[in-house]
This record gives structure tokens, sequence and C-alpha cells, in this order.
């Protein structure tokens, strides 16, 4: 297969684990985990479930992460076969394939086992590890797409910007996960208004209104971080457009991340605006990570000399 093929097959795969991510938090949203009962992979006893909401939007959950992880094999088995001089490409291609895996074996059991709040916050963010995996192949083989036609960087980050950035990506991991703990403990009521928290700037930390004000605090101090990242991306590294629109695109993102998140608290008491606004804030979060992620990577093999960065080299 050639570049432009694997490069279609790609975003097949990343819209397609987009949509899987998506309806994961459609079911958690409108409460349609049940839909199908306790059953796995049959919904009621049948393959065509019974015209209900609730089991048309689980069993259509079901249905695209199935999808997403037959496409995802597909992915694994042609980077593998067709890019084996790009390790980067190959693993980005095997984590996307692993954590679709395992967020469906999670689901599946959550199903017919239910369990914690802890572990269904879990499941979301495997998901999302499956998702930004997919965004990473995506971002990866434009970037072999543009050095074939010629655009190679020459210049190099520092290591302290590149532990910077690792350090924002595994910290936004964190604040995700407080997010689906909001979310599958039904605390997102906990805190009402904006920026305060109940008219509080320190309000009580006990129950529902303690998880969601933990997690403002962390979502504002991650603003903070991907602020002095976006930065240090676009005033330090003039001679990296790569680096400077990925650290401009994290920003920008996490800026409408926090509006997102307000909009949530101001959307409660109309639960059809607020399924629209959560679904907001986790499509945004999504690609933010994604970004991250990407600029990890990024930031690693344009550190100094690694068999990432020589095998970029000998991209074809």
């Amino acid at each position: 297969m050639n570049t432009r093929q694997l490069k279609w097959l790609s975003y097949a795969s990343c819209l397609v684990m987009f949509l899987a991510t998506l309806g994961g938090s459609v079911v958690t949203k409108t409460e349609s985990g049940l839909g199908c009962g306790n059953e796995w992979p049959l919904c009621h006893g049948k393959f065509v479930p019974a015209h209900t909401i609730a089991s048309l939007i689980e069993y259509s959950h079901r249905a695209v992460s199935g999808a997403a992880g037959l496409l995802s094999l597909a992915v694994f088995v042609a980077f593998w076969l067709y890019r084996k001089n790009r390790r980067d490409l190959q693993l980005f291609s095997l984590l996307a394939l692993i954590f679709v895996m395992v967020q469906a074996f999670m689901g599946a059991m959550a199903v017919i086992y239910p369990t914690s709040s802890y572990v269904m916050a879990l499941h979301f963010g495997f998901s999302l590890i499956a998702f930004a995996s997919s965004i990473m192949l995506v971002l990866g083989i434009r970037q072999e797409e543009r050095r074939q036609a010629g655009f190679a960087p020459k210049a190099r980050v520092s290591k302290a910007f590149r532990n910077l950035t690792w350090i924002a990506t595994g910290y936004t991991y964190i604040v995700v996960y407080l997010g689906a703990y909001v979310s599958h403990t039904d605390s997102a009521g906990g805190c009402s208004g904006w920026p305060l928290c109940n008219g509080q700037l320190i309000p009580g930390l006990a129950g529902g209104e303690g998880i969601a004000f933990t997690h403002r605090v962390a979502a504002f101090l991650l603003l903070l971080v991907i602020a002095a990242l976006g930065h240090l991306a676009f005033w330090k590294h003039p001679d990296l457009p790569e680096i400077r629109k990925l650290g401009l695109a994290a920003t920008l993102l996490v800026i409408v991340q926090v509006f997102t998140g307000a909009s949530i608290v101001f959307t409660l008491n109309n639960y059809h605006v607020y399924l629209f606004t959560s679904l907001a804030h986790i499509i945004v979060l999504a690609a933010l990570f994604g970004v991250l992620c990407y600029l990890s990577v990024r930031t690693w093999q344009l550190s100094g000399r690694n068999s990432a960065l020589a095998d970029a080299r000998k991209a074809v």
C-alpha cells in the first residue's frame, strides 16, 4: 500500500474510533448502559434489539465499537506490513488496537457484571487512549507525506520543553479521569454556578460537591499548564512550524474546553441542551488529548538522536 492509501485507511479508523468514543459518552449521558439488559453480545436475547431508545443507543454503540475494532486490526496489519521502517507508526497502530479491545472488554464486563464508578471512569480513559492513538497515526502519516514532498525539520527542541510536554499530557489524562469520575458518580450538579462553587471560593469537600470542585481546580491548573506549553511552543520554536501549530491548537482547545465545561453547569436543568454541551465538552477533550499525545511524540523525536527520529528520516 502507498502512503495515500495508508492515510485514508488511518482517516477511516480515526473517524470510527471517534464515533465509538462519542457513542460511549452518549450511552453514559442517556443512562442507556443497560438498554440491552445484562446481556452481551445479544440485546435481550436478540441480534436486532427491540425498538426502545435505550436499547438502540446501546446496541448502536456496540456495533460502532465492533467496527472500530475491525478497522483497528486492519490498520495494524497494514502498517506492520507496509511501514516496517516506521516504528512510531507501528506503535500507534498497536496502541489503538490494544486499547480499543481493552475498552470493549471492559464495556462488555460492565454490562454483564455491573461495576464501580472508578472502573467505569477508566473505561472512558482507555477509549480516549485508543482515539488519541488513531489521531497520532493520522498526524504521523501526514508528516510522512510532507517528508516525501521535501519538508523535513532541521531544528530541535530542548529536553526541558519535551519534558514539559510529557508532564502536560500525563496531567491531562488525570483531569480526564476526574471528569469521567464526575460523570459516573452523577456529581456534575455538586457545584452550582461558575466559576464559584455554590457561591464559595472553597466549598465543602464532601460527596458530589467535593468531587466536582476537585475537577474544577484540576481543570484550572490544566489551563495554566497548557497555556505555558503553548506559549513556549509558539515563541521559542520559530523554525518548527509543526510544533508551533500543535502548541497553538492545544492552547485554543483547552480554552474552549473551559467554556464547554462552564456551559455544562448552566445547562444542567435543561436535559436536551445539557446532552449537547456535555458531548461538546468530550469532543474537545478528546481532540486536546490527541494533539498533546502527538506533540509528546514529536518532541521526543526532535529532542536529540534516537531510534524514532532515525526511523522517520528513513521514511520513503
